[in-house]
Parts: C-alpha cells; structure tokens; sequence
C-alpha cells in the first residue's frame, strides 16, 4: 500500500492543538471526578444510578485493569512516561484531527493515572488509582471498576485501531489500494 494522493509530511500546529487540548480536557475531568468520588462516595457503600446499569463503587487500585499486577504498582509510571514519549514523538509528525483526538485521548487518559500513581497515598509512585465506575453491578461484579482516565484511554486505542484499519494516515493522508500492491498481496498469500 502507498500513501494517498495528498500526503502532506511535516508539523500541524491545529493537530498538536487539538491532541493538547483533548488531552487537557480529559485529564481535568478525570481529575474532577475522582476528587468529587473521593469527597462524596464512601468505600463498601456503591451508589445505584441508571437502574442499576452503572453503580459508582469508590475503589482504590493499585494494579492494572481487573487489579493484574497489584505488586509492581512502579513498573505503570515506567510504562506511561513510555507511552507518553511515544506520543509527544509522533505529535511531531501529526497533521490528521482524528488521530489528534485519538491520541489526545490516550495521553489524557495516561496523565490522569499517572498523577495517581505518583501523587496519592500509600507513596509516590506507588499510589493506588482512584476507580469508580462500575457496570451492571456493584464492586466489578461483572465488568472491571474504572475511572475517566480508564475510559478515555480505551476509546482512545479503540479509535486508533478504527483509524489504522481504515487506512487513515498520521500526517492526514489515506493508504490507497494500487494495483500493484493487490497483487503483490495476492502473489504472497498463495506462496
């Protein structure tokens, strides 16, 4: 597959903009909804909101999602500055909005566990991550207990992946299908 037609390598300042302010709105808002759970909601006492298809359970992890990996709490910071080196990377090379969004999401969502991670108790850089939303049931009966930040980074990954698989390009052009390459693909499935 080649670029599009309309390639355009190079610095979008509107595409770092947008990645900066997405990630910047989804940092402020994790952070206001975990000081408001963590002012409002008491631990064993889940709040039933929607009929019970959303619960707000105030929980305090130290793991991954599911709890994985509750004993290496320092190795998530590690992980996130990682992830949010590759990104400011890439904002180098970025001109496309939607992927702006996307990966302002993923960084939003990275920024916002991470200040949990460095700043809140037990100690810095082994700080539990404040969760609250649960689905379907109380206390992740049924689907795993998550924040904002949680949420923004999924969406996030799953719009990445949507933008991959649609041939939607980083620097805003579109991957074309060429002759050549149809066939190239062709020749190396039936080798």
């Amino acid at each position: 597959m080649e670029p599009g037609p309309g390639a355009r390598p190079g610095f979008s300042g509107r595409a770092v903009l947008v990645l900066a302010v997405t990630a910047l709105v989804a940092v402020g808002l994790d952070q206001l909804v975990k000081e408001l759970s963590t002012k409002g909601l008491t631990e064993g006492e889940p709040v039933r909101i929607l009929g019970g298809l959303i619960y707000l359970s105030l929980l305090r992890n130290s793991g991954a999602a599911f709890s994985l990996g509750s004993g290496y709490t320092w190795v998530f910071p590690l992980v996130t500055l990682t992830v949010i080196g590759w990104i400011t990377w890439m904002a180098v090379r970025l001109r496309s909005v939607p992927w702006a969004i996307a990966l302002g999401l993923v960084l939003g969502g990275a920024l916002g566990n991470l200040g949990d991670r460095v700043f809140r108790a037990p100690s810095p850089f082994q700080g539990h991550v404040v969760d609250m939303i649960s689905m379907f049931g109380p206390y992740a009966e049924y689907f795993a207990v998550f924040n904002v930040a949680d949420a923004c980074l999924s969406v996030g990954v799953v719009l990445a992946v949507l933008l991959e698989l649609t041939g939607r390009q980083r620097d805003g052009s579109r991957m074309v299908r060429t002759a050549k390459s149809a066939k190239t693909e062709k020749a190396e499935k039936t080798a």
